[in-house]
């Protein structure tokens, strides 16, 4: 659903958004509502006092919600489900044993968060989460601690990648609206987003799990240490090959990129607009479709191994239940977010940053992050604020518009909250309440937003000379 005209000034919206916050975390922490309940009314709260039409107002909450919903619910029913064979099967013990015993017990953490940054490249963040999920588990499982020394690592590399590097949307959006050369944004943003990620992330993650203990959740794959208490499925069949596993976790990857790439290829012109092969192969690399035929794949080589196709059958059904509830209240994150879009509180945040004086760098970072607070899409908050600065990068060279990106990027990944449906993601997926999400999750994505901005801001004055 499009913005619609304020029908209160900015201060009145930013009230209401803030009003609208402060509701929502006191239904879920104080009164303990449940969060699925407590964002759809709060969404409904915020679209009334907004001033969105009454009769808009079911397509203002539905269409966000659907929206999130398609774009959230095959990626994590297709993602659980390969999860649950691999977890049953001994695939990602496997995996989690040769990253440890390449890496060492102490770096496994470190082992994890490489990974995650060479499968985020293409993979959009929920799709790699959801798919990496089984592994982190294992390890945190088989070592123990707090989940948060295995898990945040893992998901900081898949959020600064989907943030700061070409190919994925936001930033090839914001390099195009620039007129920079997407090319150089992707020479330049990552090497930014590996250093940001350690600085922001790595370093931060280890303070964070030594401080905060959340214990492994049972919630996706079943009881303790690879699922082989009774009920689990796990026997004792042979476990799969390294290159076997290995091959099912790239075959996602690669799928993904014939898409990611042949797109950006697209909107660069240097591939056709028409051409069968080319749409044959974005269909293939669709994050559904791609996840969808390494299920299918899955299930042919893991699944099925000393099983009936019931018995297997019988054991996804049971990795689907728990995840109902992950599902909606991720979609209602959406809805609110959306809600907030819609009823112009984002645009008239950023409308009290603009023409200020302040520096460009500056400014590009502090209107995404604006619009991120405001509204909670990453996407959205790099692909507006790059429209709102354009106008005065026209003069600047690629270098510093590839900086320019990384600033807005920076500013559209700090302060993940509430209306955030990554924040949901992360919360509902590893176990945490919203309270210890915002002091965990909230934390890293700023320090990570933080980060690249500061090695921008170093950089532009080099950029500018050169």
């Amino acid at each position: 659903m499009d913005t619609i005209e304020p029908v209160h000034g900015t201060a009145v919206l930013l009230l209401i958004a803030a009003v609208a916050v402060a509701v929502l975390l006191t239904l879920i922490i104080v009164v303990k509502l449940h969060a699925f309940i407590s964002l759809v009314l709060v969404s409904l709260g915020t679209a009334l006092a907004a001033g969105i039409p009454v009769a808009d107002v079911p397509d203002a909450l539905t269409s966000a919600f659907g929206s999130t919903l398609a774009s959230v619910a095959l990626l994590v029913a297709f993602g659980v489900m390969i999860g649950r064979l691999l977890e049953v099967t001994g695939g990602a013990q496997v995996l989690a044993d040769t990253l440890v015993s390449r890496f060492g017990e102490q770096r496994a953490p470190l082992a994890l968060g490489v990974a995650a940054l060479i499968f985020g490249f293409p993979i959009f963040f929920d799709a790699g989460l959801v798919v990496f999920l089984p592994i982190i588990l294992t390890v945190a499982r088989r070592f123990g601690g707090s989940v948060l020394a295995y898990a945040l690592p893992a998901a900081g590399a898949f959020a600064a990648m989907h943030a700061l590097v070409p190919p994925h949307p936001g930033p090839v959006a914001a390099g195009s609206v620039l007129g920079g050369d997407i090319g150089i944004v992707l020479l330049v943003n990552l090497p930014i987003a590996v250093v940001s990620w350690y600085v922001g992330v790595m370093l931060v993650s280890r303070v964070l799990a030594a401080r905060i203990m959340v214990p492994v959740p049972d919630l996706l794959f079943g009881p303790k240490n690879g699922g082989r208490s009774e009920g689990s499925g796990h026997d004792d069949r042979p476990p799969p090959s390294f290159g076997l596993v290995l091959s099912i976790l790239l075959l996602p990857l690669v799928l993904i990129s014939f898409n990611t790439v042949l797109t950006t290829l697209r909107t660069d012109g240097l591939v056709a607009e028409e051409g069968l092969v080319v749409d044959l192969l974005v269909l293939l690399g669709n994050t559904p479709v791609a996840l969808l035929i390494t299920l299918l794949v899955t299930i042919g080589v893991l699944g099925t191994r000393g099983r009936t196709l019931a018995e297997t059958t019988s054991l996804l059904d049971e990795a689907l239940a728990p995840i109902c509830s992950i599902i909606l209240i991720t979609a209602a994150g959406g809805m609110f977010g959306g809600v907030l879009r819609t009823s112009g509180i984002g645009e008239a945040l950023t409308s009290s940053l603009e023409g200020v004086g302040i520096p460009l760098l500056l400014q590009a970072f502090l209107i995404a992050t604006a619009l991120r607070v405001a509204q909670g899409s990453a996407t959205v908050a790099l692909t507006t604020a790059s429209g709102l600065v354009a106008g005065q990068a026209a003069d600047l060279g690629d270098l510093q518009i590839a900086l320019l990106v990384t600033a807005i990027a920076a500013g559209s990944t700090v302060l993940s909250h509430v209306n955030d449906s990554g924040f949901w993601l992360v919360s509902r997926f590893f176990g945490m309440d919203e309270k210890t999400t915002l002091k965990t999750w909230t934390v890293q994505e700023t320090t990570l937003g933080l980060a690249a901005f500061a090695v921008a801001a170093i950089a532009w004055p080099l950029a500018g000379a050169l």
